[in-house]
């Protein structure tokens, strides 16, 4: 199958949506797409929530909560105390603090008073926790042996850093009898997904990483170059480490999900569509006749062409023409499908 990586990508969390676990079962889940850390990025990410504790996070708001925040609303007492008292000591100044809780008495998501000089603070809604299994999923529609030997080191710093519960591949179906990507030097602690059009099917089980344990971030290795004599650089990452930043990704994942690309791209073109394709709506570019990708759509296009006035005229600017729409309809779609939402007459 002919395609660009991005609407690979689209795929796999289409499908991720619908009928995660690949074995069976049943498991809300909340999947996103370009989330991690600033040093490693992984496409596609599946959130295994837990579905009364996943409403119960609504409470916060759609934005997501970063680190400061989550700091602040998950110590905050159920009694009113002085902010200091509450909360555990930062490693950066209370003024930074302070900041965050009035940003979050904004929110409306913390109760805040003055008592004289002290400022105080209240929970206002207590921080579930709605988080169960984290799986990361690098997308390859075409996994050669050149491909599979620059994702090997990728991997392998997935896998022992063990931040994703579980790694995974998706790749394209070849419908040998033995799909190459299991021939490949992939992980053996990584899953491989294999995908015959919007289907997929389990090549290989992932080994479920220990998430609750010390991970290793491998800094630098060896090439393994004949003089090559180098050490490997590494350091441990504490479990207390990667459980923060396991939330941040997830918060991160909240706000976003998958359907957000429009953000990245030019629905406002005249040439921009939406294209129905078979239970996935994919972006389609008529000026080029093709799925474009996020970096071919953008306003340096030659093809692009600004929505004509008389598109926008009804209920603008507040509804907007067609690429208005389009945004509304992934926003309805993508409601539709949060864990514990109806997913009934969603397609």
């Amino acid at each position: 199958m002919d395609e660009s990586e991005f609407v690979f990508e689209l795929r796999t969390c289409r499908w991720a949506e619908r009928r995660w676990p690949p074995d069976g079962g049943d498991r809300a889940v909340l999947v996103a797409r370009q989330l991690g850390t600033k040093r490693r990025r992984w496409d596609t990410v599946v959130i295994e929530v837990d579905a009364d504790a996943f409403a119960r996070r609504a409470d916060f708001g759609r934005r997501r909560l970063d680190g400061d925040m989550l700091g602040v609303v998950r110590h905050a007492p159920a009694e009113w105390e002085w902010y200091r008292d509450a909360l555990p000591d930062p490693d950066y100044p209370w003024r930074y603090v302070r900041e965050t809780i009035h940003e979050a008495d904004e929110r409306e998501i913390l109760k805040v008073r003055k008592r004289g000089n002290r400022l105080e603070i209240k929970r206002r809604y207590e921080y579930p926790d709605w988080i169960r299994r984290i799986v990361a999923i690098e997308n390859k529609p075409d996994l050669d042996a050149s491909a599979a030997r620059d994702l090997r080191p990728q991997l392998e710093r997935d896998v022992a850093l063990s931040l994703a519960d579980e790694v995974w591949v998706a790749t394209n179906a070849t419908g040998e009898t033995v799909e190459p990507a299991l021939l490949e030097s992939v992980p053996v602690e990584a899953g491989i997904l294999t995908f015959d059009g919007h289907d997929a099917a389990v090549a290989w089980y992932p080994r479920t990483l220990d998430v609750d344990a010390p991970g290793t971030r491998i800094l630098e290795r060896p090439s393994g170059g004949k003089y090559d004599q180098s050490a490997a650089r590494f350091e441990y990452v504490p479990p207390e480490e990667k459980a923060k930043k396991r939330l941040e990704i997830a918060e991160r994942a909240y706000e976003r999900g998958w359907r957000t690309y429009t953000r990245t791209m030019r629905p406002d073109c005249r040439h921009f569509e939406l294209r129905r394709e078979e239970a996935l709506v994919l972006p389609y570019c008529d000026a080029k006749s093709c799925h474009q990708t996020a970096r071919e759509c953008s306003g340096r296009c030659s093809a692009f062409e600004p929505e004509p006035p008389a598109w926008r005229q009804k209920g603008w600017p507040i509804e907007g023409g067609p690429g208005n729409a389009s945004k509304r309809l992934l926003e309805s779609r993508r409601e539709r499908y949060r864990p514990g939402q109806s997913a009934s007459d969603a397609e």
